[in-house]
């Protein structure tokens, strides 16, 4: 199953939960677009911690075999 048909079903179901109004779609919708979301969120984010950490050892490397630039 797709990340977007998961999205929907868990938002539908937590919709139907709350018991205000008879129909579900409203909450699958807002799942799927969240499910969506975080499809593209989470791995931008993790591509930048890695690249960010990289920079930063990298940086350090320098400055363990060229010595602190100030």
């Amino acid at each position: 199953m797709s990340v977007t048909t998961i999205g929907a079903l868990v938002g539908g179901v937590i919709d139907s939960m709350s018991g205000d109004d008879d129909a579900s779609w409203d909450g699958a919708l807002k799942g799927a677009v969240v499910a969506n979301v975080l499809k593209l969120v989470i791995p931008a984010a993790i591509t930048y911690a890695v690249g960010w950490a990289v920079l930063r050892g990298a940086g350090e490397l320098k400055d363990v075999v060229f010595g602190e630039v100030k």
